[in-house]
């Protein structure tokens, strides 16, 4: 039985940094951040690459249907049976679409949603601060870009908060911390849940 736990938060908000270093000290979970995903596929150079990019390198949001078909294969071939996913649900469609499947799998379980919670001055400041002070900037990593990825997390996320508190799956955890702080916190209620 493979357990699942999402990470959602704002552009900037930490979540990949914190589920890598979660991940790196424990070699029973394995982590995924959707972006990364996606960003590999497009360096491979693949169609399926081609088209993310089209719509990655603008700010929008990926088809569903090439979403779901990643992110299940991910969980489907992780090596660990704790899988976290970093960057995912983006949209109440996702949302919807992921806990379709996921009530018709029996090996996957979703065990809970964290959300990585900071301000929007927060998020900002690091995303253009982390394009500022990167050898490689990341095409994403611009404030027209970074304006519309914002409103793209913040236009669905109070549905999808609503969505997973009915369902008692929600954690909220403060991004304003240090890393250190984020991270342990995380860390022991993951640890708590398997």
């Amino acid at each position: 039985m493979k357990k699942l736990f999402l990470i959602i938060g704002a552009p900037g908000s930490g979540k990949t940094t914190d589920a890598e270093l979660i991940a790196a000290n424990h070699n029973t979970i394995t982590h995924y951040s959707t972006g990364d995903m996606f960003r590999a596929e497009v360096a491979s150079g693949s169609e399926r690459g081609a088209l993310i990019d089209s719509y990655v390198s603008k700010g929008n949001l990926v088809p569903i249907e090439i979403v779901i078909e990643t992110i299940v294969g991910a969980i489907k071939n992780a090596p660990t049976d704790v899988v976290v996913i970093d960057g995912y649900p983006r949209s109440g469609e996702q949302m919807t679409e992921l806990d379709k499947y996921l009530e018709t799998e029996p090996e996957v379980t979703l065990v809970s949603v964290i959300e990585v919670a900071v301000s929007r001055e927060t998020a900002f400041q690091r995303v253009l601060g982390r394009a500022a002070d990167a050898e490689v900037v990341r095409a994403d990593d611009n404030e027209e870009v970074f304006l519309n990825r914002m409103k793209l997390f913040t236009d669905p996320l109070a549905d999808i908060q609503a969505f997973y508190t009915e369902k008692n799956l929600l954690k909220q955890i403060s991004g304003e911390g240090t890393i250190e702080a984020i991270v342990a916190e995380m860390d022991a209620f993951i640890q708590s849940k398997i």
